[in-house]
């Protein structure tokens, strides 16, 4: 495949391919034309050598990646180019597949507000065995919805070299176990769970088998629910036990609100619990970690 040293010119080479068949409006090609360039500086980041070299695994981490710092609308747009571009110039997906849709983080996050402590243990009282252990475990280490489906013992899936704060961790009470978990972006973190969760998820452990939640492919190695149907399982308890429901990611608001605390109870500066935080939960800048914290 050719090498091109202009980002411009490699999305000039894919909207002519599209332009007048594909897409006709004008609008359209622009809008598409502004989004690839955006994904460009993405493939240039990761070495690849041009932006039809990206497969749809690399189109899924960028969108997870890009969800943490632009909104819903935006990370549409950009997602619809990448799946033109795959559908009719590099033939990465067939005419009538589609890439998953990859929700903005930053904009859960200004909906979604945290529980209390009883609150959860309400809710989780009122979902099966399953999907109360998914809930428990969401809670005690601030993951996400599909990150529950990518648990395994951190010695078995080590997490990805990043800059580590000494301090994380710091203030957690008793015992904990580490597990790594596969989040945005392709990261690979660590996350902790308590000694007495950890036993009860190990009980759950499996032969891995893949699974698929929303389009994307997991490998799972515990019987433990995850993904779009825990989500849905947490929003309907929590409408039942308390007549209300801010969605499953609002446990992890109760994670960063409850670990802020912990941390700056221990000593930390606001700052230096914020990068704290903003690592465990897995956000590329700890900016978003603010919107948590409301």
């Amino acid at each position: 495949m050719p090498r091109f040293s202009s980002l411009k010119k490699q999305t000039a080479f894919v909207m002519k391919a599209l332009q007048g068949h594909v897409i006709k409006s004008v609008g359209t090609v622009r809008n598409y034309e502004q989004a690839l360039l955006q994904v460009c500086s993405y493939t240039k980041a990761k070495g690849l050598n041009d932006l039809r070299a990206l497969t749809p695994k690399d189109a899924i981490n960028y969108l997870e990646e890009r969800g943490q710092v632009v909104g819903q609308k935006t990370l549409d747009m950009e997602r619809q180019a990448i799946q033109k571009m795959m559908q009719h110039v590099t033939h990465e997906l067939k005419p009538d597949e589609r890439l998953p849709v990859i929700q903005s983080e930053q904009q859960t996050a200004l909906t979604s507000r945290s529980y209390t402590q009883a609150q959860i243990k309400l809710v989780a009282a009122h979902q099966n065995d399953r999907n109360a252990l998914a809930t428990k475990i969401s809670y005690q280490a601030g993951i996400r919805a599909h990150e529950l489906l990518t648990l395994q013992k951190l010695e078995k899936n080590p997490a990805d070299p990043r800059p580590v704060s000494t301090h994380k961790f710091t203030g957690r009470d008793g015992a904990t176990v580490a597990y790594s978990v596969q989040g945005k972006g392709g990261l690979t973190r660590e996350v902790r769970l308590p000694l007495a969760l950890s036993e009860q998820l190990e009980k759950r452990a499996i032969a891995p088998q893949s699974i698929t939640d929303r389009g994307v492919n997991y490998q799972q190695h515990y019987d433990v629910a995850g993904g779009k149907n825990w989500s849905s399982s947490f929003s309907s308890a929590s409408a039942r036990s308390l007549g209300w429901s801010s969605g499953a990611h609002g446990l992890r608001h109760s994670y960063a609100q409850e670990r802020m605390n912990e941390l700056q109870t221990s000593g930390l500066t606001e700052g230096s619990a914020l990068e704290v935080v903003s690592q465990e939960l897995g956000h590329f800048r700890p900016e978003i970690t603010k919107v948590y914290l409301r």
